[in-house]
């Protein structure tokens, strides 16, 4: 195992396929010369008998390349060949090349802005105070030859900027030596001719197939790198020939099999679309109003996912593909006039051809499509996206008018398959999905997809109801009762005329509304176990001080003295109301441990455990004469005890831990060496034979460990249980001038239930609530109308923190009930879902929350917890609480 390796993988958190294309990296560095001048029938031998798709470099050097899907992270994998190649094998000079202006800026920043959240070294701790020296085709002139001997230097340059600068220039009717070649005043040499005479200079070049034309083959040949490393996702030259150095391939196609690293791209059309009888015009109007609407769907989830996460809003954009420049202006001036829309985009989209800007600016204003600030949501091209434009906000294409609409859409999905949350899937299928609109091509396309060596034969495809395109959503926040009632209280108050009286009325409502932010954090106060300990006159002053602070902090409120004192005055009887709207569910991060493994005890099989000691010589041959001479080794060095020397073998494997098997490794080094020892001949020496063959003997020994290794499933760690916590608002997507459903009503089809948002709860914890199912929502009926449950609760996607499959996921109960003598945790299921693993995973870790809740509310006064899995089949409005509840209680 080689450590630098594996501690690069985890500071760098490689995916998979970037960690077996690092793997090829390090073992072909220790079989490659890595000099100058080298012999490259002899090299391509080594690498090919390693990797036969590499049958020739295609360079007067020795390169590989790397053919990794777009968005898996080629630039993060650069990263990481430069760390290794720089701790390992002490290589300090590389030369990086970019496609276009984009990438190169992008490169600059990713390798040297170290507060740059994509820096590619974070984690790396030799580069934290021997950070790399940024050298780029900007200020390559301007370098000092002052160079330490410790610093790693990576040159960043444009190919364009490269190719000018490698050529000759003119000046007064004299030629002149290419820029780069001229004398540096600096270097005391030309900067080409440093860098040429490097023996260590590694270049690495990314989008590789933007640098296989005859020219740029020179020009890269003459710096004369010890390695070359191309990444490329289209490893083809520009005479569509098949590269031949490739090593390592993890192709688009197996990215979207693999659905991990990419967005999960989905080919759309209308449905029951017939384009017979319709001008082009009018097909491309269809297109583009169903494609604002897939546009607008996809901006409310993606709002709705920020929500309830916590984590960054982003936002998406269509991209628009059009023939040619005439066609993309026609399509501009119809998206921006008042006939689209009313004229919402009209400020809202970009054209993006060779009519419009030069290429470089365009590329900037492209790239910027990811800021806040930039408020562009179409853009319209012909032709211009290359490498570069890797934007992560690219949910919708649209392609119009296409000769070949299949190969268009291989060519453009690239371009909207990075997922912008880490590189990974989240789960959630409409933030994880890519749609290319095509209706009058969506059966030229599905026929394209039989191809099984097609991208599209990866694609899913489905056909959207012309209603559901016109529906329009919104996101809607739903507050809690205790909330909801405080903003009932606000609006009374803003009606008050009597301007004293409502400045009491306000007092008021301040004072609950302080009351209300501060008390949930007193669920860490030792004193308090249960809400009712939030009276105890300790806590109650220390809950006054807190609103004192509150009141004393940020805009000084000039009627402060009087909140604090209704504040004061209402306490008892907020407290009372605060315990009335919630259920006291326990607060605690449900998180499982690291899976552990151990051996088994046994006894070593021995047999066959007999080894010859070598005899050693030392060899002296005449450098002239060439005489040869034998001189036996006479021992004299102490190698230590065998069995010690047999345990520093065997810890050396990853599965072997010490501390956990000492015993057993002691136990069983000592059965080898008794072996050993009860076989050893006349004049042997049992320190040496274990010295000579130790790593043999613990190969063995290791292969009879391993028949008897265990690794045991992690339980969940003992959580530090908090009393209780506040009920945590819900944020979904509501139906746009649709009126709520009161729940009772289920005069429509079940299929339509997660469309809606209910109301008319008396007993629950929200006024309204969405339901994915009918299911769910007759028990909501059952929960509101039956007099055993107190009140209850559809808890929000962050209300619970109980973790299952490895940590990965957080489980999310349907309901929460409580009645006079329990609390249960509630979850409802299809009759054949009741036996998947995923869901007796879920079950089991929500019935670890409910042991822990158990065991902290039975020491504190509360009530026990239970968690309940109920077959859908058993849910009726006719059923009772009980009837539901007992007999599928989990254990």
């Amino acid at each position: 195992m080689n450590q630098i390796a594996e501690n690069i993988k985890q500071r760098l958190s490689l995916r998979k396929p970037l960690q077996e294309a690092f793997d090829i990296l390090t073992f072909l560095s220790g079989e490659l010369e890595l000099q100058k001048e080298v012999d490259l029938k002899s090299e391509l031998g080594k690498v090919q008998a390693l990797y036969p798709t590499c049958t020739d470099f295609e360079r007067e050097f020795v390169s590989i390349c790397y053919s990794i899907a777009t968005g898996v992270g080629k630039t993060r994998l650069m990263g990481a060949c430069i760390a290794y190649l720089y701790l390992e094998k002490g290589i300090r000079n590389f030369f990086v090349l970019a496609p276009n202006l984009t990438i190169y800026n992008k490169l600059i920043e990713d390798f040297g802005n170290s507060s740059n959240p994509k820096y590619v070294f974070n984690g790396i701790a030799d580069f934290v105070h021997n950070k790399p020296v940024i050298i780029t085709g900007d200020n390559y002139n301007q370098v000092s030859s002052l160079f330490s001997e410790t610093e790693i230097r990576i040159n960043i340059f444009n190919v364009s900027k490269f190719a000018r600068e490698t050529k000759p220039t003119t000046q007064g009717g004299r030629n002149l030596a290419p820029r780069i070649k001229r004398l540096s005043e600096y270097l005391g040499q030309s900067y080409w001719e440093y860098l040429s005479n490097l023996n260590d200079l590694v270049i690495l070049m990314d989008e590789a197939h933007r640098y296989h034309a005859d020219k740029s083959k020179d020009a890269i040949n003459e710096l004369k790198p010890v390695l070359g490393i191309e990444l490329t996702a289209t490893p083809i030259d520009e005479k569509g020939n098949q590269f031949r150095n490739v090593v390592y391939e993890y192709s688009l196609a197996q990215a979207l099999t693999d659905g991990l690293y990419v967005k999960n791209p989905t080919i759309a059309t209308r449905k029951d679309f017939n384009p017979q009888g319709r001008s082009e015009d009018e097909i491309e109007k269809i297109k583009l109003e169903d494609a604002v609407s897939i546009h607008e769907d996809t901006k409310q989830e993606l709002k709705l996912f920020a929500l309830n996460t916590g984590k960054k809003l982003v936002k998406p954009f269509i991209l628009v593909v059009c023939r040619e420049t005439t066609h993309a202006k026609a399509v501009y001036d119809l998206i921006s006039s008042v006939d689209f829309y009313e004229g919402t985009f009209a400020d809202k989209v970009l054209q993006i051809d060779s009519t419009t800007r030069n290429e470089e600016l365009i590329e900037q204003q492209f790239l910027s499509l990811e800021l806040d600030d930039n408020e562009i949501e179409i853009v319209i091209h012909v032709n211009m996206l290359k490498e570069g434009w890797d934007v992560t906000n690219l949910y919708t294409i649209v392609p119009l008018r296409a000769a070949n609409a299949s190969v268009l859409v291989e060519q453009t999905i690239g371009r909207g398959l990075r997922l912008p949350f880490g590189g990974e899937r989240t789960g959630n299928d409409k933030v994880d999905k890519l749609t290319i609109v095509a209706h009058d091509n969506f059966n030229r396309v599905i026929a394209a997809a039989q191809d099984p060596n097609s991208i599209l034969n990866k694609l899913k495809f489905v056909e959207i109801d012309a209603a559901q395109l016109n529906e329009r959503v919104e996101v809607v926040t739903v507050q809690n009762t205790i909330t909801e009632n405080l903003q009932k209280e606000q609006e009374a108050v803003n009606k008050i005329q009597d301007s004293t009286q409502k400045q009491k009325q306000q007092n008021i409502v301040d004072a609950k509304r302080i009351l209300v932010n501060v008390i949930p954090f007193f669920n860490t106060n030792s004193q308090v176990k249960k809400v009712d300990d939030l009276i105890k006159p300790e806590v109650k002053k220390q809950v006054m001080e807190a609103v004192q602070k509150e009141l004393s902090t940020g805009q000084i409120n000039l009627f402060a003295t009087q909140i604090a004192a209704e504040a004061d005055e209402i306490y008892e009887k907020l407290v009372a109301d605060f315990k009335k709207n919630i259920i006291q569910i326990p607060r605690m991060d449900l998180v499982l441990g690291m899976v552990t493994a151990s051996f088994d005890d046994f006894d070593l099989d021995s047999k066959d455990f007999s080894y010859e000691q070598l005899n050693e010589e030392i060899i002296r041959i005449g450098l002239k004469d060439k005489s040869i001479d034998v001189i036996e080794v006479k021992a004299g060095v102490n190698y230590g005890s065998p069995v010690k020397l047999l345990i520093s073998e065997l810890i050396n494997f990853s599965e072997i831990d010490y501390d956990a098997n000492a015993d057993l490794l002691h136990k069983l080094a000592k059965q080898a060496v008794d072996r050993l020892q009860n076989n050893i001949q006349e004049g042997e020496s049992i320190k040496t034979i274990v010295f000579q063959w130790r790593r043999l003997i613990a190969n063995r020994v290791y292969s009879q460990m391993m028949q008897h290794f265990r690794l045991h499933e992690p339980d969940y760690i003992k959580p530090n249980v908090k009393p209780f916590t506040s009920i945590e608002k819900w944020n979904f997507t509501a139906l746009i001038n649709v009126v709520r459903k009161d729940y009772r009503d289920g005069n429509f089809p079940a299929i339509q239930v997660p469309k809606f948002i209910f109301r008319g709860f008396e007993k629950s914890c929200h006024f309204e609530y969405k339901f994915d199912s009918r299911t769910e929502q007759t028990l909501s009926y059952i929960l509101e109308n039956d007099k055993e449950v107190l009140k209850w609760l559809r808890p929000a996607p962050n209300q619970f923190r109980i973790y299952w499959q490895h940590n990965t996921k957080l489980y999310e109960p349907d309901f929460v009930s409580e009645s006079a003598d329990c609390i249960y945790l509630i979850e409802t299921k299809a009759v054949n879902e009741i036996n998947d693993p995923d869901v007796q995973a879920k079950a089991q870790a929500a019935l670890k929350y409910c042991n822990y809740a158990t065991e902290y509310t039975s020491e504190n006064g509360g009530k026990p917890w239970k968690h309940v899995l109920i077959p859908h089949d058993q849910v009726t409005k006719t059923s009772s609480f009980k009837g539901v509840v007992s007999p599928n209680v989990f254990k």
